[in-house]
C-alpha cells in the first residue's frame, strides 16, 4: 500500500470514527460480514481488510461497545 493509498485510507478511517462509537461498531459488523458500504465503496478487499482491522485495533479500548462514561 503506497502512501498516497495510506493517505486515502486514514482520511476513510477519521470520517467514520467521527460518526461515533456505535456507527463505527455497526460498520465493523458489516464489514465483518463482508458487506459494503458508502464509506468503503471503491477499497479493495486488501483495503477493506485494513480499515477493518484498524476499526477494530481503535474500538479495542473500550470495554463496552459504547458505554456513557
Amino acid at each position: 500500500m503506497g502512501p498516497f493509498d495510506r493517505y486515502r485510507l486514514e482520511a476513510r478511517l477519521e470520517a467514520l470514527c467521527e460518526k461515533g462509537c456505535r456507527q463505527v461498531w455497526r460498520v465493523i459488523d458489516v464489514l465483518e460480514q463482508g458487506g459494503d458500504l458508502p464509506e468503503t465503496q471503491g477499497l479493495g478487499a486488501e483495503e477493506r481488510r485494513w480499515l477493518l482491522r484498524e476499526l477494530k485495533q481503535i474500538m479495542a479500548v473500550y470495554t463496552d461497545r459504547c458505554s456513557t462514561v
